[in-house]
């Protein structure tokens, strides 16, 4: 990976700190501190792209952190304009780095938009200032010359510091470093060491040099270090107070000496003073050496399965060595591919930063004021499904706010507040991952939304339709209710993409909504594309596995216990409750070998219809298996999720009981209407 490359990649962990500090400057008000981290990220930003030439980048991120520099001098308060241009130009830093990263052009006329945005709380301070360092010393701009009654109030450090000949060959600059410093407060360089051989044998494996800085500022210690981030581990460093402004600096010697403790008269030092703590040590990897791990153990563990299953044909005693072995290995092979997985898993909360931006636009785009609250922001997820969620996401965000929330005046009449709300959450629930997006506005209009997929003949005109299926009428290739084109809607193109992208990821999405509360879309997806714990069971005469985290319980049900109700209605009373039954085998177009008080239930729960009993007609084992999706092959199969291999090299395929229980619910729900009326007499029975 090159240098350059390196960079793009801090700069995303850079811009990821600079959406919190501004989320958290939202809501706890002008902290310093937190003011302090957002002038960090913008400019260490600055001087690595200063370091590459990204003039850009520079320039935009100059403007930026000079306004936020007069926040730290208490020349401007934030107050909620102010926070909205951050936002911006968040924004637009973003877009900077990502074009420079990918060289392409930028949106010229956004960035000078934002750009005389910060240019009304720039005052006197357009003009960029100028920096120049030589051997000895270091011009400081006059801007932060510090008055002789204000220095007794400032902390004064002592900075020794020398690179190793790493620091060069990476591309790293002292000088950056020292301007990052000088923007601190009043900063001395002094060139202390130099050995530098003749030009013709110049080479900076041999090139020794050391400097010796004081810096009178505000700053802590910890803020000056942090201006050594990204040279961290290619320098001696030490950095110490000056008991008096005064004191001669000592010479460094050849050697940077070692950091003596300074005595205090006040307290005892502290160990996280005297060491500061060490950055959790990291290594980025290709995702595609991952992948090609991850493929690796999923054929380790189809290995495995068939190992198993030729020792179980030989019958041998359960005493023997061979059954013992094979067990760790079961046990090696989970613990690796639970490793591997977790390489790839990352929490959601990149993803959920982007949409912070996506309704801000939109509420811009709309006139209709709106934020973003989100929970659930350390969720993780593969990191395939977080890159491919981000265009439905988006989609489904503006629909919240273009379609979901209200104009102004309609929400001030209904004795809501005036700025929307879309709340986006992340969640770990039975083996899946819930994504919710959801708004507080009117809620959908049913009438409205039949009224449209009639006029477009998407349904017959006859057609009755309960709510649930009304709501899924959005899904719909070509449906809008927008009743003119926009650059966020009224074009046909959305809710059916999005389903689709959903169903490529193998989840599935679902609505609710309540008139005049709002409407909440419901994102399910299962937790890894690659390995899960599965029981395998019979259905019809079939082989088909069921995921294991999805399933509450396993019941083998007494007749009395079973209900009919209508036709096709089945209800199972367990525990002083009914549960609706679904019989995969009929769900799915097959006839079942056993009646239904000779199957085996399994108790799993539904994110759209609650908990159901899935009818089966007997379970085989609990095991791992690898998914092997069918999109390519089969294209989409109501009810089936994927496949896998068994260990006797034949394929099963994968419940979706999600799905089923959808698809299984109409009888149910019609059971469900009539077990209001007839529930005291089925307890009697009972």
């Amino acid at each position: 990976m090159s240098i350059r490359d390196t960079f793009f990649q801090e700069c995303e962990d850079l811009l990821a700190a600079l959406v919190d500090g501004l989320a958290e400057l939202e809501s706890s008000g002008q902290d310093s501190e937190i003011v302090n981290a957002v002038f960090r990220a913008v400019h260490s930003i600055k001087g690595g792209a200063g370091a590459f030439g990204l003039d850009d980048v520079v320039s935009f991120a100059h403007a930026f952190e000079t306004v936020l520099d007069r926040v730290r001098e208490g020349d401007l308060a934030v107050d909620g304009k102010l926070l909205r241009v951050f936002h911006k130009s968040s924004d637009q830093l973003t877009d900077l780095v990502e074009a420079a990263r990918d060289e392409t052009a930028i949106e010229t006329t956004a960035r000078d938009s934002v750009l005389k945005d910060l240019e009304t709380y720039l005052g006197d301070q357009v003009e960029e200032e100028e920096f120049s360092f030589d051997a000895l010393t270091l011009d400081v701009p006059p801007a932060l010359e510090i008055p002789a009654e204000d220095s007794a109030s400032r902390g004064v450090y002592e900075i020794l510091f020398r690179p190793h000949a790493a620091l060069f060959s990476n591309g790293h600059e002292p000088s950056l470093v020292f301007e990052c410093l000088s923007q601190m407060g009043d900063l001395t360089v002094e060139l202390q060491d130099i050995s530098i051989p003749d030009f013709e044998l110049l080479d900076d494996s041999g090139l020794q040099l050391a400097w010796r800085l004081e810096l009178t500022t505000f700053d802590s210690e910890t803020v000056l270090h942090d201006a050594f981030e990204f040279v961290e581990g290619l320098c001696d460093l030490e950095i110490r107070p000056l008991t008096r402004p005064t004191d001669p600096l000592p010479t460094i010697a050849s050697e940077v000496p070692t950091p003596q403790p300074t005595p205090s008269s006040d307290k005892p030092q502290t160990k996280s003073e005297k060491e500061p703590k060490a950055p959790k040590a990291t290594l980025r990897v290709d995702l595609d050496r991952v992948d090609r791990l991850i493929n690796t153990v999923g054929e380790l563990i189809i290995n495995q399965a068939m190992i198993a299953q030729r020792i179980e044909e030989l019958d041998l005693p359960g005493t023997s060595q061979v059954l013992n072995e094979l067990e760790d290995y079961k046990l090696l092979a989970r613990d690796i591919q639970e490793g591997v997985m977790a390489i790839r898993a990352q929490p959601v909360k990149p993803l959920f930063q982007r949409m912070s931006r996506i309704v801000r636009e939109a509420g811009e785009a709309t006139g209709k004021p709106a934020k973003l609250l989100t929970t659930g922001e350390g969720t993780e997820v593969d990191k395939t499904v977080i890159e491919r969620l981000a265009d439905p996401l988006t989609h489904m965000i503006r629909n919240a706010v273009d379609h979901g929330l209200e104009k102004t005046d309609t929400r001030i009449a209904a004795g809501k507040p005036e700025e929307g709300t879309i709340r986006l959450t992340a969640a770990h629930r039975s083996g899946n991952v819930i994504l919710e997006v959801s708004d507080d506005g009117g809620g959908l209009n049913r009438e409205k939304i039949l009224q449209t997929a009639l006029d477009k003949g998407l349904v017959a005109p006859d057609v009755e339709l309960t709510e649930p299926e009304i709501d899924n009428l959005l899904f719909l290739p070509g449906f809008s209710t927008a009743k003119e084109v926009s650059n966020l809607s009224g074009r046909g193109v959305g809710m059916d993409v999005v389903r689709n992208a959903v169903a490529a990821l193998g989840g599935r999405i679902s609505i609710t909504s309540d008139p005049g509360q709002g409407t909440t879309f419901t994102i399910v997806l299962p937790l890894t594309l690659a390995v899960m714990d599965g029981f395998v069971i019979s259905v019809a005469d079939q082989t088909m596995v069921v995921p294991i985290s999805s399933i509450i319980e396993t019941i083998h049900p007494i007749r009395r216990n079973i209900h009919t109700i209508g036709q096709n209605g089945r209800l199972l009373a367990l525990r002083n409750r009914y549960v609706p039954i679904v019989d995969v085998a009929e769900n799915l177009g097959l006839k079942s070998l056993n009646r239904l008080d000779d199957q085996i239930f399994l108790l799993v729960s539904s994110v759209s219809h609650g908990t159901c009993a899935l009818a089966v007609d007997a379970i085989h084992d609990q095991r791992q298996v690898v998914v092997k999706s069918l999109k390519t092959s089969c294209g989409s199969i109501t009810g089936i999720s994927a496949a896998t291999i068994l260990g006797n090299g034949k394929i099963a395929l994968i419940l979706d009981t999600e799905e089923i229980a959808r698809t299984g619910a109409s009888a149910s729900e019609l059971a469900h209407e009539k077990l209001t009326q007839m529930e005291p007499a089925l307890v009697d029975a009972n």
